[in-house]
């Protein structure tokens, strides 16, 4: 049988997954129960509700006699490590590109990866059924970001094809009424995606991109063989990313039909495989044959941009809301992550309580939180910060490109933020009451930024960023300068003393909501931290009153999620996480030693 490997890249909500799903439903494969849900391969919690792909999966069709293996990739390029490595196992990748929006930062991105690694490129102007679609525009667009990546001609003379995702239809002409279903599809994969080069006669060597944990069989590897053939029990080297080398016999070896991995007695070269047998299996590691052990080499991820402390939850209300607390659990939890997340970083802190972990941006890392909190993990979190580098006696910090899209009434205002915080205007262009602008600015600038924006814009500004590289470092870069207001003491919150404290500034938290000395509660209208008390009681009278006038003028709190609470906390705050609650606190809780340090 032949195969055929194409990983499917793309700009965030550009449609990948939908596609995937189209592509998996009309196939010659048995899917099984999964044919109920929609985005079959988001099954993942977090991204079904996020709508985004956070980590890369596999799956394979068979169309007319020929395997093909598809790769979903992640579309954030906070998640770029996922990408980086999984490229490896296709020989080709379809570039879906939406009909109205065109390419975008993270096209940018992920096509770069992919030109790097020598794919033969398939362009699909997804979403043809929109109402506004500019197939034209974006088709342009698209040649225009090939040539600014230094594509070679061969690559320039890539083919199209148009499709509607959701409908499950594609066609060469981007005339829907043509397209009956996605068969152009399949035939253009097989016809332009190179079969995989086949090495039969060469000793084994494959190459681990991705792990998965089975109950049962404990760590897999997934990962292409790119010469020779497994066998089910067959004895291989194991050679990890430092070199050392180890033999071990296979007690699985499985290979991906439809959502699922199916058993098989041998997998050939240019197949993709899962194998099991190898306890400490990690990414990056090589399986070869044991009498010629030939290591392949290892894979290049770019290095984290963003750093967070992690620390063992020691506020008042600690334990309380948590299954997991302790600084054994937290170092257990992080660790376990390094096997699955090769752009992550840990490393110990000023105290066993602390643990630094650095990503490849607030996302990445927020998502790591998230997966920890839902797992019944307490900890503590503090501001992101940047990461700094040394280069010849010069240090340099990240920096990044943004594109923002904001009607044009609220550029003067972006104008001048984006100014405040370090950032150069590039280009500017407005069209049909649309501004558009391309700006250079260092990472710690952007810092609380997109919160900040969201309600600058009144959630009508679109705003996209790509890491640049690292520049010499900025002298001061104001980031999300604000006043908080702090409790005064623990107790619970009262209306009466909410509506007192909510002429400061926004609240965080509505009545009867415990509270404790130092958490903070809203956002002070001036720069400044003011101490509230949110406890206090009316005093009783004989005289009836009606309630209904202190509920009814109180205004509803600011709920904010994680993303934005990380955005928000400043640099003497932290951010306190746990199963049931997100809180914000000062580091130092009593308000007297807050104020004499201060």
């Amino acid at each position: 049988m032949e195969i055929r490997n194409v990983a499917i890249i793309a700009h965030v909500d550009h449609g990948k997954s939908t596609l995937v799903d189209a592509l998996l439903r009309q196939s010659e494969t048995n899917l099984g129960k999964a044919t109920e849900n929609e985005m079959i391969m988001d099954w993942n919690e977090l991204e079904r509700e996020r709508g985004i792909t956070i980590f890369s999966k596999n799956a394979a069709v068979v169309w007319r006699g020929t395997k093909i293996n598809i790769i979903d990739t992640p579309g954030h390029a906070d998640f770029g490590g996922e990408v980086e490595r999984v490229l490896n196992m296709a020989d080709g990748s379809l570039l879906l590109v939406d009909a109205q929006e065109g390419p975008m930062p993270q096209t940018r991105f992920v096509l770069k990866k992919a030109l790097l690694a020598g794919h033969a490129i398939i362009v699909v102007i997804n979403k043809v059924d929109k109402k506004n679609a500019r197939v034209n525009y974006a088709l342009d667009k698209v040649f225009e970001l090939f040539i600014e990546l230094g594509a070679t001609a061969e690559q320039l003379n890539f083919p199209i094809i148009y499709a509607a995702g959701k409908l499950g239809k594609a066609g060469l002409s981007p005339e829907l009424n043509n397209m009956i279903n996605i068969e152009p599809m399949f035939e253009m994969i097989v016809k332009h995606v190179p079969p995989p080069k086949i090495h039969v006669d060469k000793p084994l060597q494959m190459m681990i991109v991705s792990i998965v944990y089975d109950n049962y069989k404990g760590r897999i590897g997934i990962g292409r063989v790119e010469s020779g053939s497994l066998r089910d029990g067959m004895r291989v080297a194991h050679i990890n990313r430092e070199g050392a080398l180890k033999n071990h016999a296979l007690t699985g070896v499985t290979t991906f039909s439809g959502l699922t991995r199916v058993e098989a007695d041998e997998v050939p070269s240019g197949d993709i495989a899962a194998i099991s047998g190898i306890e400490n299996i990690n990414i990056g590691d090589t399986i070869a044959d044991a009498e010629h052990p030939n290591p392949l080499p290892a894979i290049s991820i770019e290095k984290p941009t963003v750093k967070m402390i992690f620390s063992v939850n020691n506020s008042p209300f600690s334990g309380q809301e948590g299954e997991y607390c302790t600084s054994r659990n937290l170092r257990e939890r992080l660790y376990k992550e390094l096997d699955n997340d090769v752009a992550l970083i840990i490393e110990q802190g000023l105290s066993a309580d602390e643990f630094i972990v650095s990503g490849r941006g607030e996302l990445h890392l927020a998502i790591l939180i998230e997966k920890m909190r839902r797992e019944g993990f307490e900890l503590q979190v503090s501001k992101p910060e940047v990461i700094l580098k040394e280069e010849n006696g010069h240090t340099l910090e990240p920096a990044e490109d943004v594109w923002i899209e904001v009607p044009e009434q609220y550029s003067g205002m972006l104008i001048q933020k984006m100014s405040v915080r370090k950032g150069e205007l590039k280009n500017m262009h407005v069209e049909n009451g649309i501004a558009s602008f391309h700006f250079f600015i260092p990472t710690r600038g952007l810092i609380g930024f997109r919160n900040e924006f969201l309600i600058e814009t009144k959630g009508a500004g679109i705003m996209n960023t790509l890491f640049a590289g690292y520049f010499p470092k900025w002298d001061v870069v104001e980031t999300n300068l604000h006043g908080s207001l702090v409790v005064h003491e623990a107790g619970v919150s009262t209306a009466y003393a909410l509506l007192r404290s909510q002429e400061r500034g926004a609240m965080f938290i509505g009545p009867g909501e415990k509270v404790y000395e130092g958490q903070v509660v809203g956002q002070n209208a001036k720069l400044e931290d003011i101490v509230v008390n949110v406890c206090r009681q009316k005093q009783l009278t004989n005289f009836r009153a009606k309630t209904e006038q202190v509920t009814g003028d109180l205004f509803p709190p600011r709920r904010m999620t994680l993303e934005q609470v990380l955005e928000y906390v400043g640099d003497d705050e932290l951010v306190e996480v746990t199963p049931k609650s997100i809180r914000i606190r000062k580091r130092i809780l009593r308000n007297v030693l807050r104020n004499k340090l201060s």
